[in-house]
């Protein structure tokens, strides 16, 4: 199943994020941290488009800008979620993220605006994960208490 390593590839690489952010010592300005990551992320998309074999297609990059400002600014809103979910939360609110995710991006954004397909293995997916949701909740209130 492709779907299964390309999201699976996706959650190393946010995984490594994570660990990356997690693991760091806090600062009174995140920006620090995510300008200096974002510089690195950015030299390896560099280094991987200069060593790809397309060149590069200015038109292609005309006719998309409006697409490229949408991702650009997602990225930076995710970036600085993660640093304060994360930072305040811990790798654990990843959970909560995920159910968030489910509802913007894969209905939001998949079902609603490209309408994908979708059936009722899908719903129940869905709301298997609204339960696992309110089963972190529940842990994490066992924590508190």
């Amino acid at each position: 199943m492709k779907v299964f390593l390309f999201a699976l590839i996706a959650a190393i690489g946010n995984a490594l994020f994570v660990y990356g952010q997690r693991s760091s010592t806090t600062s009174d300005n995140p920006f620090y941290f995510l300008l200096l990551t974002l510089i690195l992320c950015t030299t390896l998309f560099l280094a991987s488009a200069l060593l790809s074999r397309a060149p590069m297609d200015l038109q292609y990059i005309l006719s998309n800008r409006t697409q490229i400002l949408f991702s650009g600014v997602g990225f930076f809103i995710t970036f600085v979620g993660f640093y304060w979910l994360y930072s305040k939360q811990g790798a654990t609110g990843y959970i909560v993220y995920a159910l968030l995710s489910i509802l913007t991006t894969s209905i939001g954004v998949g079902l609603i605006l490209f309408r994908e397909p979708f059936n009722r293995y899908h719903v129940i997916s869905g709301l298997l994960a609204v339960s696992a949701i309110i089963l972190y909740g529940i842990g994490q209130n066992q924590l508190n208490n």
